[in-house]
């Protein structure tokens, strides 16, 4: 089976290019804006530009049965845009869905979204994970335009042969994780001090490993047809015990000192930085009993080792 990887040389995207070469059964081509910063030479690749509304596919998707799609527009630190959510939707969701109508014209018959956790919400309440039946309630324009794109994708599958497989991952993390994830590894290499010990929250992660791995799952199982699944490493954790096992993978210890949660607030609001503490102190847990049981799926990776090969060990 061919499967044409969307994003190839992202975050997931790499690592899902990489994972299908191992298989046998399956052949991979990436798809990508540029290969001028793609060290990776295992597939071959087609440079289609921005993923667009005017995107033309036909070349990529020749011979294709199967594609895997996790390229977007993703969070912006520092937003230039008038109108972010336009911005976030001419990509993430008129691109996808142009995408997909040409997929299901050339006969692809299984399209794998790769949208966010972001979907169902924030935060969620104690002893009450998401679940992938929840009402979505996205609240930034990233989620909305991933919310969008899955409704569109869901009408394009009714009106066609095109299977539709959704994935809803939380926190990604894995070797070469950027962003707030790279920052706490930084901060603990250095041996800085952090007031992060008294917070007791829960939070979901996913190593890249187990994201990759139902990925790949999903491609062809049949029982993934046209579902939604939630993902994670199975084991929750709060922000200090996270903070404590990355050290333990790291090989430096976490320096944590028990400042209360209601200072912390306090402190971020002062600063206008509120979104901040929200992520490092608020919980967000999803429930992926549906995924293992309708795909037999248990995650390959624990956390502790998902954090030593983030570490790079």
């Amino acid at each position: 089976m061919k499967v044409l990887v969307i994003g190839a040389n992202g975050f997931v995207g790499q690592a899902v290019l990489s994972r299908i070469n191992d298989l046998a059964g399956l052949i991979a081509i990436g798809s990508v804006r540029s290969t001028a910063k793609f060290a990776y030479v295992g597939s071959p690749l087609i440079t289609v530009g921005e993923l667009s509304a005017q995107t033309d596919w036909t070349e990529a998707l020749v011979g294709v049965r199967a594609v895997v799609h996790t390229a977007a527009r993703v969070h912006i630190m520092q937003e230039t845009s008038d109108d972010p959510l336009e911005e976030f939707r001419r990509i993430n969701v008129q691109g996808t869905l142009n995408l997909a109508r040409q997929a299901a014209a050339t006969g692809v018959s299984r399209f794998v979204f790769v949208s966010s956790i972001k979907v169902n919400g924030e935060l969620t309440q104690s002893g009450c994970p998401f679940t992938a039946e929840d009402i979505p309630a996205p609240l930034d324009a990233y989620s909305v335009s991933k919310m969008e794109a899955e409704q569109g994708l869901r009408e394009i599958s009714q009106i066609s042969n095109m299977e539709v497989v959704i994935i809803r991952p939380p926190l990604v993390y894995g070797p070469g994780v950027k962003a707030n994830f790279a920052l706490m590894m930084r901060w603990l290499k250095r041996g800085l001090p952090l007031p992060l010990g008294a917070i007791h929250n829960r939070r979901s992660l996913v190593a890249l490993d187990n994201l990759v791995d139902l990925i790949i799952l999903c491609i062809n199982h049949p029982a993934a047809a046209n579902q939604t699944f939630l993902v994670s490493d199975g084991e929750d954790v709060s922000t200090n015990e996270l903070l404590r096992r990355m050290g333990e993978a790291l090989i430096c210890p976490a320096r944590l000192i028990p400042v209360p949660v209601r200072w912390l607030n306090l402190a971020a609001t002062l600063i206008g930085k509120q979104d901040v503490t929200r992520r490092l102190c608020g919980s967000l847990q999803v429930d992926i009993k549906k995924t293992q049981d309708l795909l037999g799926w248990t995650p390959p990776v624990s956390l502790d080792e998902g954090l030593r090969r983030a570490a790079g060990r």
